[in-house]
């Protein structure tokens, strides 16, 4: 993340599942911004509960107050994601994305360089560094020991195939450098299996960067 490199492998697009409630929350506070206001307490206890716990009444409720697809759309023209579309109706979690375009939603998160201010970003970081104990898996594995994470995940059964997505992103800061991963997946058998590859593709991306 310092440096300012970057890597990536294959540019498929992937359900968001779940992930995208950090997009939702990143559109939500630009458009807090532009307004000049603060978020509603209503608001901060949805951005909490949607973050930290991926309640889904939650990303719902906040999905409406953005304008749906239209308003994910619009923010993330400015955020400068090229290759992500917002779910039809109330579909979010079916946003299609690509690992690339993650990336510079987490840019847009963590480094200055960002069209969200700086207590915007805090805001989002601290929800990230607070999800609950069952969900801190995937990118969070890299982070092992007194290393630090901020993370969110996705995990969907589809309804057709039964096979899972399973998706993960954040910053890992590993050895006092700070990385920020994004690994998507789509057809594990299970979500285990899912984590199981998203964790290793994590490792192994930070791992050709930490050995450079």
């Amino acid at each position: 993340m310092d440096s300012g490199e970057s890597a990536g492998y294959g540019d498929a697009a992937f359900d968001t599942a779940s992930i995208v409630k950090v997009d939702i929350l990143a559109a939500l506070l630009l458009q807090a911004q532009d307004a000049d206001r603060q978020l509603t307490a209503a608001e901060q206890v949805y951005a909490t509960k949607m973050i930290e716990n991926s309640d889904n009444a939650s990303a719902t409720a906040l999905w409406h107050s953005i304008g749906g697809a239209d308003g994910l759309d619009a923010a993330n023209r400015r955020f400068g994601l090229t290759a992500t579309s917002g779910g039809d109706g109330e579909l979010w979690g079916l946003t299609q994305t690509t690992a690339a375009d993650q990336l510079v939603l987490l840019q847009q998160v963590f480094s200055a360089d960002s069209e969200l201010s700086a207590a915007s970003r805090t805001y989002v970081q601290g929800l990230m560094e607070s999800v609950e104990a069952d969900q801190r898996w995937g990118v969070s594995a890299v982070a092992a020991g007194s290393n630090s994470w901020a993370l969110k995940n996705g995990w969907l059964a589809r309804g057709t195939t039964g096979l899972w997505d399973v998706n993960s992103i954040g910053r890992v800061t590993v050895d006092g450098t700070d990385y920020l991963v994004a690994v998507l997946s789509k057809g594990t058998e299970s979500q285990a299996r899912g984590i199981a590859l998203v964790e290793a593709a994590a490792k192994a991306a930070v791992s050709a960067f930490a050995d450079a």
